[in-house]
């Protein structure tokens, strides 16, 4: 009977050690930022650090401060960046502001500056 216990849990260890390395493969940041844009009046706004998307979403837009503004990024983990000149405007995510901001130009043109930029920790 020894010997059967044993085996139980020999086998009841490795149906957990799966689960286990799952959970220390999850990231660990789950904050969430995101950028809102209206073009026409040139209103922008940015959230930061939050708990969920739709928080972020929530705050950017609340900033943005128009009824008519869009949400334009979103990121999990990383960075996004609005350039803008005009109506013309790119939003892009990048691992780095950096990254985000040059990608946003190289979408948007030569003429175009940052407008905001966001980045999660």
């Amino acid at each position: 009977m020894k010997s059967g216990a044993a085996v139980l849990l020999a086998l009841a260890a490795l149906c957990i050690a799966p689960a286990a390395a799952r959970e220390q493969q999850k990231p660990a940041n789950s904050l969430h930022a995101a950028i809102a844009y209206h073009a026409a009046s040139g209103s922008v706004g940015w959230a930061t650090d939050r708990k969920s998307s739709r928080d972020a979403k929530v705050e950017a837009l609340r900033q943005c401060a128009h009824e008519k503004c869009e949400v334009v990024a979103e990121v999990n983990r990383g960075c996004a960046a609005l350039a803008r000149e005009g109506r013309k405007h790119s939003a892009q995510k990048g691992a780095s502001r950096q990254e985000a901001e040059a990608r946003a130009m190289r979408n948007c043109g030569e003429k175009c500056e940052i407008a905001a930029w966001t980045c999660t920790r």
